[in-house]
């Protein structure tokens, strides 16, 4: 099933961490979202956030993956992200840790 990316960031991400806010910051990070022909977000679940916007902000992690790409990690991503990131589909600039918890904020509902 083929996920909306554009509305995933603009709508349902931002609901589902207003909704989970709290869990969220337990997250700790600010994530850089580079997703390639689908746009850029900027993902804050620190003590400043949760919050999502459109474009660059400061980052702990980078993340980026093409639309395409992405779509299986939401699919799948227990099985789908490391096979991804070694073959170099799926780019992680900053800290890796926080890279594997980023799961965690596709799991809001």
């Amino acid at each position: 099933m083929s996920v909306d990316v554009k509305k995933l960031f603009n709508e349902e991400l931002p609901a589902a961490l207003t909704k989970n806010a709290d869990d969220a910051k337990s997250i700790g990070a600010k994530y850089q979202l580079n997703i390639t022909g689908e746009g850029e977000w900027a993902v804050d679940v620190s003590d400043t956030g949760p919050s999502v916007k459109a474009g660059n902000g400061p980052a702990d992690c980078t993340i980026t993956i093409s639309g395409e790409d992405f779509q299986q990690l939401i699919e799948n991503p227990t099985a789908n992200a490391m096979p991804l990131f070694f073959a170099g589909k799926l780019k992680v600039e900053g800290n890796p840790a926080l890279g594997m918890k980023l799961q965690k904020l596709f799991g809001y509902k």
